[in-house]
């Protein structure tokens, strides 16, 4: 693929990324994406019926992203462990599982560190306080996990200097870390996306991962972040989303007027 901005791509396709058939094997360069919180109580209560109903979708969708994933290439999920009704589920250890089934090795774990003050003492760990004894200990979440796979090995081809990364911005903001600190993307009005993850997560993925003028996937779009970073970076993408409503608010995210290159998007409903 040329390097040239000209040559990227944007397209959305409304429907699940069980099958993205409309994808070639090996046609994208890096998947970044933050599936559904399985029945987050403020996000997406009640959206699934049953946990594996949930492991389900997240194993057709590993099975697809290792299909039409370049060799060598990683594949990021955003994704925790999630409290409902009193009951934790290891959505990390089973996500974890299922991509390593599907054929991806294991490649690194960054933890992503919410600022302190993101979370207060909530009923959940207020416990102790009311009744200061063992086994009364149940912690506040103040992280979620960024897991990194790989597809076989990489061969690494004569270095680009369009794909340069800043050594400065590396270091100061300490992406050598395991540890990442990111504030996340809340809610600012009515039409925002409720779970939108920080831009900063997918930036620093397509930057460290992907060449100028490859190919990002986004099998959950949601809101269009990915998109929209992948487009100011001079990556085409490709996103799958089940919710046709978010159109309007993809399209004026992509199409702002911050970044360079075509801003155009195609939108196909299957």
């Amino acid at each position: 693929m040329s390097e040239r901005s000209a040559d990227n791509f944007y397209k959305v396709i409304f429907a699940s990324c069980e099958d993205m058939s409309e994808l070639a094997d090996e046609s994208v360069h890096v998947m970044v994406t933050s599936p559904p919180y399985f029945n987050a109580p403020f996000d997406y209560h009640n959206v699934f019926p049953d946990y594996e109903t949930y492991l389900r979708l997240i194993r057709n969708f590993a099975k697809e992203t290792f299909r039409v994933l370049h060799k060598g290439r990683v594949a990021v999920v955003n994704c925790d462990d999630m409290l409902v009704k009193g009951e934790k589920y290891p959505i990390v250890a089973d996500v974890t599982r299922i991509f390593l089934d599907a054929g991806f090795r294991y490649r690194d774990k960054i933890i992503w560190k919410k600022p302190d003050g993101y979370i207060r003492i909530s009923r959940r760990s207020g416990v102790l306080i009311q009744h200061p004894y063992p086994m009364y200990f149940y912690p506040d979440n103040l992280q979620e996990s960024i897991l990194i796979f790989q597809k076989g090995k990489y061969k690494y081809p004569p270095p680009n200097p369009e794909s340069r990364i800043d050594k400065d911005e590396y270091l100061k903001e300490k992406w050598f870390l395991s540890v990442w600190e990111m504030t996340n993307q809340m809610p600012t009005g009515k039409e925002d996306y409720p779970a939108a993850f920080p831009p900063e997560l997918p930036y620093r993925i397509i930057k460290l991962f992907s060449n100028v003028g490859e190919v990002i996937l986004d099998p959950f779009l949601g809101s269009g972040t990915t998109m929209r970073v992948a487009r100011e970076n001079r990556r085409s993408c490709v996103g799958y989303e089940i919710d046709p409503a978010l159109r309007r608010i993809i399209e004026a995210k992509v199409t702002s007027p911050s970044g360079e290159g075509d801003s155009t998007v195609e939108f196909i409903s299957r």
